[in-house]
């Protein structure tokens, strides 16, 4: 009589950097993807940072085509990591989430390859931009280019969230279509594309309570040394730990009957 075979389960609960390699592989296969998330921020700043003004006008450290620089990264940063995390509504439509339900594969760890993944696309996206800008005028301290990349970076973790928690709870087929005109929407009203002071009193205020305002000061900080940061901070991991509970509580409801 046979002894039955003892069933171990996968370290850390099924994470794994082979399976990022395969979901990014993946993930560059879509030019649309590429090119929503890598050249168009780019295009921006060449478009809305690059004139004379721009370039002599001076704000902190540097120049105003510097600070637009990192305001078009965040937003670079925003779109890539939010569209790397909506890549499951995809998922979804296949059946393939349920599949996974099959496996010992934990929710936690699922969230934590796709957040690795979209991150990796945002490095991807604030790198490019950063070159662009490098090339067509933009000044920052020398430490400034490093901090801003940085925690443009760092920072959209919250929309990487966001992105999964939007891929879960809307439908495959128009996921980004609705994604990219309110990441639009939310960088106006966060101060990203104009600044806050610009604003008015009243939008000012609301602008303070949207996720994009704590990623924006963050990022500009090494360049202006303005704003709150422990407000700015509070903001960006509140926001994270929200959409972030919210894409594994849709994990679980979405796979649960399998």
């Amino acid at each position: 009589m046979s002894m039955p075979v003892a069933r171990s389960l996968p370290r850390f609960g099924g994470f794994s950097f082979a399976m990022i390699g395969l979901e990014l592989r993946r993930m560059v296969r879509n030019k649309r993807t590429v090119i929503f998330t890598v050249v168009l921020p780019a295009a921006f700043f060449l478009l809305f940072g690059t004139n004379s003004a721009s370039r002599s006008e001076r704000i902190g450290g540097g120049n105003v085509t510097g600070y637009i620089l990192v305001s078009m990264a965040v937003y670079g940063a925003m779109l890539a990591t939010t569209s790397g995390g909506a890549m499951v509504s995809i998922e979804r439509a296949a059946g393939w989430s349920r599949q996974l339900r099959l496996t010992p594969l934990r929710p936690g760890a699922y969230i934590a390859v796709k957040l690795v993944l979209a991150m990796v696309i945002g490095a991807v996206s604030v790198g490019v931009t950063f070159v662009v800008g490098a090339l067509s005028g933009a000044q920052l301290p020398a430490s400034a280019w490093v901090a801003c990349g940085l925690l443009a970076w760092v920072c959209a973790l919250v929309f990487a969230a966001f992105g999964l928690f939007m891929g879960y709870l809307l439908p495959s087929e128009n996921v980004m279509q609705i994604l990219g005109p309110v990441l639009a929407v939310l960088s106006f009203a966060g101060g990203l594309f104009v600044p806050v002071d610009q604003l008015g009193h009243t939008f000012a205020t609301i602008a303070k309570f949207t996720p994009v305002y704590g990623v924006g000061e963050i990022a500009r900080y090494p360049l202006t040394h303005d704003g709150n940061l422990w407000a700015a901070a509070a903001g960006v991991v509140v926001w994270t730990a929200l959409f972030a509970a919210g894409a594994m509580w849709r994990f679980r409801r979405d796979t649960a009957r399998v």
